[in-house]
C-alpha cells in the first residue's frame, strides 16, 4: 500500500489528510476539511485527481497521425504533466490515412503501457468539418455516413466525434452516433445559432474548442458561439490565453456549467521551439504558440499542468473549481465515474504539487511515473 499525505483537492473542497492507494484504487480518504486557500500551507504536498484531455493531437516531437509507436511517446510525454487519461485526436486527412493511425491506437486504447497516460480512445476531429472552417485542419473535409463512422469505430473506440451539424446529412447522424455511444461535438462550423439549436436538439453533447474554428457571437446573429453559450451544458476550451482571451473564458465560465479544459496539443508539447508535424502540415513552435507559415493557430504547446496553472493564477479560479475544469468534468463526460476525482474505489491516479502547483509525482493507476526523467 501507498499513502499520500497531504492536502486533498476535490471539487467540494479541500481536505488535509492522507490517501491510502492499493492494486491500482485508492482504498481510503482520510482528513479534516479546510479553507481551499490553505492548500499547501506550510509545505504540505497538495495532492489532486489525475487531469483528463479529450483533445491531443500530439506531444514530444510525436504526433497521433503518424501511426505506429507515435501514441505511446504522446502518452508518455503528457503524463509527465498531469495528464493521466487522454483522449487520442485525429486530424482530417485522407481516410486511408485515418483508417492507419486508428488501427495503430486500437491496441494501446486497450492496453496502457508503463509509464504511459491511459488513452481512454479516440476523438475523431475530421474530417467531418466544414470545409470553410479548417482552421488549422488540412482540406479533406467530407460529408460523414453512419456505415463509414462506424466501421472507423470498429479500428478503435471513438468517443467523441466532431461534426458541422450544418453539412447536408450531419443532423440525422447525431442521433444514431450518441446511440452507438459517440459523443457528438459541435465544431471547425460555419454553422448558424439555429444550427447549434438543432444539433443540441438532435443530440449533440458539446462543443469542440470553444470559440474557435466556429461562427462568433453578434448581437444579431450569435451564430454558434451563441448557441453553446445560451443553451450548452457541456464544451471543451483551449486556455492556453492565446486562443480564447481572459474575458471570453470568464463568460464561458459563467454560461456553460460543465466547461472542461483541453490542450488541443500537438508534437511541441514539451519541447523547445522548432518544426514539428501537425497531420499532413508542418508547424512552427515559437513564443509559446504554435503556428502554420501564415501565422493561424495550429492547436497548441499546451499542457494540463499549465492550464491548471492559467485557471488559477491568471483566471483567479479557486483551487477546487480549477480541478472540476482539468479533471472531473471530463471524466464525468465521458462516463468515467471511477476517474478525475480522489474517491474511495476510484482509480488512484493522483497528481502531487507543490502550494505553487508546480508537479512534483504522478500516479496512474497506482504506478509512479518518473517524471524527473522525461519532465
Amino acid at each position: 500500500m501507498t499513502r499520500l499525505e497531504g492536502d486533498i483537492v476535490t471539487p467540494q473542497g479541500v481536505i488535509a489528510g492522507h490517501l491510502d492507494l492499493a492494486n491500482g484504487r485508492i482504498q481510503a480518504v482520510h482528513g479534516t476539511p479546510i479553507a481551499a486557500e490553505r492548500a499547501g500551507e506550510r509545505g504540505r504536498p497538495v495532492l489532486l485527481p489525475g487531469f483528463i484531455d479529450i483533445h491531443v493531437h500530439g506531444g514530444g516531437g510525436r504526433d497521433t497521425m503518424e501511426g505506429g509507436d507515435a501514441i505511446d511517446a504522446i502518452a508518455r510525454r503528457h503524463v509527465r504533466h498531469g495528464t493521466t487519461g487522454l483522449l487520442a485526436t485525429t486530424m482530417t486527412a485522407p481516410l486511408a490515412d485515418i483508417e492507419s493511425a486508428l488501427r495503430a491506437l486500437g491496441p494501446v486504447c486497450r492496453e496502457r503501457g508503463a509509464q504511459s497516460a491511459r488513452v481512454l480512445g479516440v476523438h475523431l476531429e475530421g474530417p467531418y468539418i466544414s470545409p470553410g472552417r479548417l482552421g488549422a485542419q488540412p482540406a479533406y473535409a467530407i460529408p460523414a455516413t453512419l456505415d463509414e463512422v462506424l466501421r472507423l469505430n470498429a479500428l478503435a473506440p471513438i468517443k467523441v466525434l466532431t461534426l458541422a451539424p450544418e453539412m447536408e446529412g450531419h443532423l440525422a447522424l447525431i442521433g444514431p452516433l450518441r446511440d452507438a455511444g459517440i459523443r457528438v461535438q459541435i465544431g471547425h462550423s460555419n454553422g448558424s445559432y439555429d444550427d447549434g439549436v438543432a444539433a443540441l436538439n438532435a443530440g449533440a453533447s458539446g462543443f469542440t474548442h470553444l470559440f474557435n474554428a466556429m461562427t462568433g457571437l453578434h448581437h444579431r446573429e450569435p451564430g454558434m458561439v451563441g448557441a453553446a453559450l445560451a443553451h450548452g451544458q457541456h464544451a471543451e476550451l483551449i486556455p492556453d490565453l492565446l486562443h480564447v482571451h481572459p474575458g471570453a473564458i470568464r463568460a464561458a465560465l459563467r454560461c456553460i456549467p460543465h466547461l472542461f479544459c483541453v490542450t488541443d496539443s500537438t508534437a511541441a508539447a514539451g519541447m523547445p521551439d522548432g518544426e514539428y508535424r501537425l497531420g499532413e502540415h508542418m508547424v512552427q513552435k515559437c513564443l509559446g504558440g504554435v503556428r502554420l507559415p501564415d501565422g493561424t493557430l495550429a492547436g497548441s504547446a499546451l499542457t494540463m499542468d499549465q492550464a491548471l496553472r492559467n485557471l488559477v493564477h491568471k483566471l483567479d479560479l479557486r483551487l477546487p473549481d480549477a480541478v472540476r475544469r482539468v479533471a472531473t468534468a471530463a471524466a464525468d463526460y465521458l462516463g468515467l465515474a471511477d476517474r478525475g476525482r480522489l474517491a474511495v474505489g476510484a482509480w488512484a491516479d493522483v497528481v502531487v504539487m507543490d502550494a505553487g502547483l508546480a508537479l512534483r509525482r504522478v500516479f496512474v493507476e497506482g504506478e509512479e511515473i518518473d517524471v524527473v526523467a522525461d519532465a
